[in-house]
């Protein structure tokens, strides 16, 4: 069996060599959009049933502490694809970077310079330009969020309606290229639409759930007592106060949006299986950021707090990872890119911030970061989340809104994992307080 380690060194050796270039895997991956950490079955959710996305994980890797740099769409996108913070690749929000989506270098333009068939299908976003970017053989897209139910597609630079549901048709076309013949290794990049806002499910779900009660955590009765920032006044905006945020129904829609999702996911490995490809095939599931279901008197994401920074990743290969794997370390959306390189035998970019996780997925310990920086830039059409930047490590996080006097935040995640009291001017933290404004400065200065 070709180990990832002779693997690695093979292509390192003789990249165009035959025998090396026909073993490099296929990359399969399925990305959600403002899916929750724990929305799925596998990371315990008490009702939703996901069973072939939880496959991934629990034949492969379960990351228990990834998370995005930027908790936004558009922005977290674009370091999924480049391996970069946000303040590096420039898509600092949700507005119109059409013309800087186009010069981004992804790791599908990466791969397929080194040979692999790559595919993309779904909501790339960064604008509502939805023709195709570079470095992609089959592109199917859609301007800006799309919609769910018949979908304006581009299909390979023409566009036209297609009728249907926008994560069939998506599933549905990923299923027809993995059954394509090639003779190159491919990379598969589904972006889906679900589980973001309208929240409309297919029709065949519309009732699912209906029946289960929705379960609030504690921090959906925040009274916002120690976080300023949260409790200014916002013209044409009402105060926060608990109740607010995503309705039961938001919550039972996303999840019957994930239904369908799971679905396209079965859809998947029955073509891998079909094709004999599953076993060649590196599986990764993940999301771009976390979803408010009313914690802290929140919908939406943007904010610093656990709920919207944290997401799901499991990756599946039992060639090089051992089925039942828990990650522990901080990871992160910039490792991604890395790790299609690494996957493929390439090395990473220097220009890349993030690192391959396949050494954690394979249960090494290398050395890894013990924090890590993420930020938001404030949007004009979403006034309350003010601009911030933050560090966490394992047991504290420091939060600092840099046009905000007195508003910054500590919170203590070991024992406060709920973020419900802020530390910032509790003597008692003052020590903890000093230590994470040295690992904020240290963390901030080694990705600018």
């Amino acid at each position: 069996m070709l180990t990832r380690r002779s693997f690695l060194a093979a292509s390192a050796a003789a990249p165009l060599l035959l025998d090396a270039q026909s073993a490099r895997p296929n990359i399969m991956f399925v990305l959600m959009d403002d899916l929750r950490y724990d929305a799925l079955g596998i990371m315990g959710h008490p009702f939703v049933k996901t069973p072939n996305i939880d496959r991934i994980g629990r034949e492969g890797a379960i990351f228990r502490n990834n998370f995005a740099t930027t908790p936004l769409c558009a922005p977290s996108r674009a370091s999924f694809l480049t391996g970069q913070y946000v303040h590096t690749h420039g898509v600092l929000d949700n507005g119109n970077h059409n013309e800087l989506s186009h010069k981004l270098v992804t790791s599908g333009l990466l791969l397929n310079k080194s040979g692999y068939d790559t595919a993309f299908m779904g909501k790339w976003h960064m604008g509502n330009d939805s023709t195709p970017r570079p470095g992609w053989n089959r592109w199917i897209s859609f301007r800006g969020q799309g919609q769910y139910n018949d979908p304006l597609l581009n299909i390979d630079g023409t566009e036209r309606t297609v009728n249907g549901y926008v994560t069939d048709i998506l599933a549905s076309n990923a299923v027809d290229f993995i059954h394509a013949r090639r003779s190159n290794p491919f990379l598969l990049y589904v972006a889906n639409k679900a589980v973001h806002g309208p929240f409309t499910p297919a029709e065949r779900h519309k009732n699912l759930f209906a029946d289960e009660v929705i379960h609030r955590s504690p921090n959906a009765q925040d009274t916002l007592e120690g976080k300023p920032m949260l409790q200014r006044s916002i013209p044409n905006m009402p105060p926060l106060k608990p109740g607010m945020g995503s309705s039961d129904q938001v919550i039972r829609n996303q999840l019957r949006c994930l239904t369908s999702v799971d679905e396209g996911v079965g859809q998947m490995f029955r073509a891998l299986e079909e094709t004999r490809q599953l076993e060649n095939t590196v599986f990764i599931f993940s999301s771009d950021n976390g979803y408010f279901w009313g914690e802290h008197c929140l919908g939406d994401k943007r904010a610093a707090y656990e709920e919207a920074l944290r997401i799901p990743m499991l990756m599946r290969f039992p060639k090089w990872i051992k089925a039942g794997t828990n990650v522990e370390q901080l990871t992160l959306n910039i490792d991604v890119a890395p790790t299609f390189l690494e996957i493929a035998g390439l090395k990473p970019l220097s220009s890349m911030q993030g690192h391959s996780l396949l050494p954690l997925a394979e249960g090494q310990s290398p050395n890894w970061r013990n924090s890590f920086f993420c930020e938001y830039f404030e949007e004009a059409r979403y006034p309350r989340i003010a601009t911030w930047q933050a560090v966490r490590d394992d047991h504290w996080k420091y939060i600092h809104y840099p046009n905000l006097k007195g508003a910054d935040e500590l919170y203590d995640i070991k024992e406060d994992r709920y973020e419900l009291k802020n530390l910032i001017n509790d003597p008692a933290a003052n020590g903890a307080l000093t230590m994470m404004k040295k690992e904020f400065e240290k963390r901030k200065a080694e990705t600018f």
